[in-house]
């Protein structure tokens, strides 16, 4: 089952002080400049959520299709276009697994930190749904978590000590916390990240050419590929 980690009507603040945050305006920056859009690019935006990627691309291309499975969180984003008079950005309640688009019709699909709530199934389907609305040459770039919790790698076991050890630092809630996402990794309820030789290997089994990975300094990466 496609089946996400949060009902993402509750956790809008939460979603805008993250995206205003020097961490994801810097992998906003990222995944812009991977991009490359074009002004005459129709674009899709996975997870549009508060607008992150949505309102960056609005300005330098002919039409953004903002789509994000909360309502609350584009009904948000609809007052922030409205008040920065963007007319180019069309949101749409829907699935990273079921774009409502037709067969290639768009030239770039960008996300951000949308598709580590799906299970694996669900991000084979979103990464198909991507590759099928694309014209021939477009182009998918996305940036998520790129780690696992199998701490079978370096890379994730450091990945893993940082985020305990940043936890510890805020005293009792952080505890509480580190509780709490223990309690939803053992229920199956947490995020679902995905090493980046997964993503590479998927991304190719997807259709995509001139598969490429950058894996950050912290938990994230990024990926990218173009229908051939």
């Amino acid at each position: 089952m496609a089946t996400m980690t949060k009902n993402w009507d509750h956790h809008i603040v939460d979603a805008e002080e993250v995206a205003r945050g020097a961490g994801f305006q810097a992998l906003r920056d990222k995944i812009l400049a991977l991009a490359a859009a074009r002004p005459q690019d129709a674009v899709v935006d996975v997870g549009a959520g508060t607008g992150l990627l949505t309102l960056a691309l609005a300005e330098h291309v002919e039409r953004v299709w903002a789509i994000d499975i909360s309502p609350a969180m584009l009904e948000y984003l609809s007052a922030k276009l409205a008040s920065a008079q963007v007319e180019n950005v069309q949101t749409v309640v829907a699935s990273a697994v079921s774009l409502p688009l037709v067969d290639e019709s768009v030239d770039l699909v960008v996300s951000n930190y949308c598709l580590h709530h799906l299970d694996e199934s669900g991000k084979r389907r979103a990464l198909r749904e991507a590759h099928r609305v694309l014209r021939p040459g477009g182009r998918l770039v996305f940036g998520d978590m790129m780690f696992g919790l199998g701490l079978a790698e370096a890379r994730d076991r450091e990945v893993v000590a940082t985020k305990v050890r940043a936890m510890l630092r805020m005293g009792v809630p952080g505890v509480l916390r580190l509780l709490k996402n223990g309690a939803r990794v053992a229920s199956r309820r947490w995020e679902r990240p995905a090493r980046s030789q997964w993503w590479a290997a998927e991304l190719e089994l997807a259709g995509f050419a001139e598969v490429g990975i950058e894996v950050l300094d912290h938990e994230g990466g990024l990926a990218w590929g173009r229908k051939r």
